[in-house]
């Protein structure tokens, strides 16, 4: 049984001020909620039906799970099919930007609205290796419940800063760290020289990148359409760019 407060208060965690003012998120899904329990991240509260139970009692070992009706779990829950399992997790806290952030290729996003893509994002940063995301404000927000699905549990691995980013490329250039650009028209990728430590901006789904942080580039790149030359060509979605691009850099710059 759960009480009418508490369904209140897990439904209100859909939102994000609701989430910054409790401190907490909901993640929902037997696949992302066993992959988060297995990491560091504070766990709240796990509701499960009673089919997972046993499984779910078995990971989390140091807390109960309480066990709720198909019913219930349907009102708690922030899609249209529930699943059998959600979890509540404390939001980390993510370390101030230093000189030390700045390890490899990092990811620069500038007004990435779709909670889908800045999820699909933070999962592909942890496929390949790459440990920070810089976000500015406008991005959504990490912990939006569409967000969390998408990182299929990266979120735990990837560290997301939200920040002003005119201040974190400053503070690139005193730390001569290159910046690159995608652009539709720029360098074709894999005809441009690559640094093995760099900060790679992508920019909104509808705008592109901000024209207040070209100067801060050291070079615009593009990924190259085939054949050369097609015309009326729409953009690449841009966390499929984000995959191809960090792919090229990890093939070329990678050291085992």
């Amino acid at each position: 049984m759960i009480s009418r407060q508490k369904i209140e208060f897990i439904r209100s965690l859909a939102h994000k001020k609701d989430r910054e003012q409790a401190g907490c998120f909901v993640a929902e899904g037997e696949k992302i909620v066993f992959d988060l329990l297995k990491t560091d991240l504070n766990l709240l509260e796990v509701y499960c039906t009673g089919e997972i139970l046993s499984t779910c009692e078995s990971i989390i070992k140091s807390k109960s799970a309480i066990q709720l009706s198909h019913k219930e779990m349907e009102r708690i829950s922030a899609f249209k099919n529930p699943s059998s399992i959600l979890a509540l997790f404390r939001i980390p806290i993510v370390k101030k930007v230093t000189e030390d952030t700045f390890p490899g290729i990092n990811i620069v996003l500038d007004g990435i609205q779709d909670p889908g893509n800045l999820g699909t994002i933070v999962r592909m940063a942890d496929w390949f290796g790459i440990s920070n995301i810089f976000c500015s404000p406008e991005c959504a927000d990490l912990y939006n419940p569409k967000c969390v699905q998408a990182t299929m549990g990266a979120l735990a691995r990837v560290h997301v800063h939200y920040l002003d980013l005119t201040e974190l490329l400053k503070m690139a250039a005193e730390f001569k760290v290159p910046v690159y650009g995608t652009f539709m028209e720029g360098e074709n990728l894999y005809k441009t020289e690559l640094a093995e430590k760099a900060l790679i901006i992508l920019g909104s789904e509808g705008k592109g990148i901000s024209d207040k942080f070209l100067p801060f580039l050291i070079k615009k790149i593009s990924i190259p359409a085939y054949p050369v030359g097609r015309k009326e060509l729409e953009s690449l979605n841009v966390a499929v760019s984000a995959a191809i691009i960090c792919a090229e850099f990890r093939r070329r710059l990678f050291n085992p």
